[in-house]
């Protein structure tokens, strides 16, 4: 099982690449950084931790309620060249170097330096605004404190969410303190662009404090995935696991299958796009409006998690299923209790063709036309606690006491439908792919064809029922479509960012030079500029650390 094997730590590039011609090629790069490390903090870096940025090819804002998805990691990446500190000449006090106190660099300019240290709690008590976090049971620190300001997210805010989980994880004595820590930042991924730097940023500053402190031994890929995603919680965002998935497991020339029910699972499946005739690629296109999910959660991404949570619980009421007046239930969690045994979900396959059964029990979360304006299918906040069967009190500390939301109408029916056709194209892209693996010798253009069809199927439904598109992606996707693309869809968390297009390999120029023609943005864009915000990927391996020598 790939999320079972170790996080991987090499000591040549050479074997940490999937070819020479990548390692030759990067190598310059990973050179470039260790070189700069040295010139700003007077030593070399011990370590280099690597992420990945993803590409979703399908399956999105579906993976915080348990339902799998299809990833796959681009070359694009987060680099942290890192080492412990070493003392300053003519410095050896411990108030110069505070126990797990970071310097961290970045070679972008526009982000300065910075420098922080965590705190034991214990030396002064926790604040009153760490007791409510505790309290609410979404992440609860038990030994140390270190300031991130959700409201107002700085890049280094990244780093030191990556850095609590190893605090917390690795240093819950107060016997043991975390080396300080040296760290210089590069990036290829852009942000805000739905290609999930923010979840590169995290994994890889999660592997950088991991490597430094030497824990790396006996940590499995699943288990790293495990701690981003709480880590990821940090900034505000309650992410469902895809991002830190996709980064951390994933290998070249395949995506991912990931589940998380009843447990994280990762599948390995080779895309057929290399055996095609033609042979394909994935293009991302940034639409260049920046979707920053951490600023816009409560009215974009954390909105939909709590529709799509307050829809499990009313589902499960209308189909008879009993729920604690504490439970939040997540719509997997819901189908398998609808399911009602372990046997008619023991494989996708099954799976599947369950919820093509439970598609029409969606329907008894459509509200009544009466009393509505014409084609509203939400619910005021009153609605919704009355159909929860809460009391207010009661709503409020299961659904609200944990997370920021604002709207006039909440979208039940539409979220809960987006989840379930989504999983099902899911498994049929999962389907189609596993199909062709299985056969012999070149695979004909209708492979493509049905793959595009379902990237397009998901877009009219992150557009329409998940309303996690834009005008802007909406134009792109159109453009793609237009200048050839068997599919399109938008990728990542919405609401600006990435398309993703399934494109003939011996097209992309040509596809590229028509969106670029049509979509104003991209016009006076040439060269490496143009290259920055639409490009063909390939599959890449996921996170490493590379050991240098010493």
């Amino acid at each position: 099982m790939a999320a079972e094997l170790p996080i991987p730590v090499f000591n040549s590039l050479d074997n940490a690449l999937p070819d020479l011609e990548t390692a030759a090629a990067q190598g310059v790069r990973y050179d470039s950084v260790v070189k700069e490390y040295e010139k700003r903090f007077g030593h070399k870096p011990t370590y280099i931790a690597r992420a990945p940025g993803r590409v979703n090819l399908i399956g999105e804002h579906i993976d915080y309620v348990l339902f799998g998805c299809f990833p796959a990691a681009i070359e694009r990446d987060i680099l942290i060249a890192c080492g412990p500190s070493l003392p300053a000449s003519g410095t050896s006090t411990p108030s110069a170097h505070p126990p797990g106190g970071v310097k961290a660099e970045n070679l972008n300019p526009k982000y300065k330096p910075q420098s922080f240290a965590p705190m034991l709690k214990s030396a002064q008590g926790p604040s009153a605004a760490e007791e409510a976090d505790a309290a609410s049971n979404v992440h609860a620190e038990t030994l140390w404190h270190l300031e991130i300001d959700k409201r107002e997210l700085r890049w280094e805010s990244y780093v030191k969410a990556g850095y609590y989980g190893v605090l917390n994880r690795f240093f819950s004595s107060a016997s043991e303190h975390p080396k300080p820590v040296d760290l210089l930042v590069t990036g290829s991924v852009p942000s805000g662009s739905g290609l999930s730097s923010s979840a590169a940023m995290v994994v890889a500053s999660t592997l950088a404090f991991l490597a430094v402190n030497n824990k790396l031994v006996g940590l499995t890929k699943g288990q790293l995935v495990e701690m981003a995603m709480e880590n990821e919680k940090r900034v505000g965002v309650n992410s469902g696991g895809m991002d830190q998935a996709a980064s951390v497991i994933c290998t070249p020339h395949s995506a991912i299958f990931v589940d998380f029910f009843p447990r994280l699972s990762a599948e390995p499946i080779p895309l057929p796009t290399p055996r095609t005739i033609p042979r394909a690629v994935f293009v991302c296109a940034n639409s260049l409006v920046v979707s920053d999910k951490v600023v816009s959660a409560k009215i974009h991404y954390n909105l939909r998690v709590v529709e799509t949570l307050v829809a499990a619980r009313v589902l499960a009421l209308r189909l008879g299923l009993s729920l604690g007046s504490n439970e939040r239930p997540r719509l997997r969690e819901i189908f398998s209790r609808w399911l009602g045994s372990p046997e008619l979900e023991s494989t996708p396959e099954k799976v599947k063709a369950g919820l093509e059964r439970f598609m029409p029990e969606i329907e008894k979360l459509k509200p009544s036309p009466e009393g509505r304006k014409e084609g509203e299918l939400g619910v005021t906040m009153k609605e919704m606690i009355e159909w929860s069967g809460l009391s207010e009190p009661q709503f409020h500390q299961v659904y609200l006491s944990w997370v920021d939301v604002e709207a006039e109408y909440f979208q039940l029916y539409k979220r809960a439908r987006h989840v379930i056709t989504e999983a099902i194209r899911v498994l049929e892209f999962r389907e189609v792919c596993l199909r062709a693996n299985a056969a012999e010798g070149s695979l004909p253009e209708d492979t493509l064809r049905t793959l595009g069809a379902l990237m397009d199927a998901s877009h009219e439904s992150c557009s329409t029922l998940c309303e996690s598109s834009c005008p802007e992606v909406d134009q792109l996707a159109e453009l793609a479509r237009a200048a050839g693309a068997y599919g399109c869809r938008i990728t990542g968390a919405g609401w600006g960012g990435c398309t993703v297009s399934l494109v003939a390999e011996d097209k992309v120029e040509e596809f590229i030079a028509k969106v670029k023609a049509g979509y104003a943005p991209y016009k006076d864009l040439e060269g490496d500029a143009l290259r920055e915000v639409i490009f063909a990927t390939k599959p890449s391996s996921g996170a490493f650390v590379l050991k240098l020598d010493e």
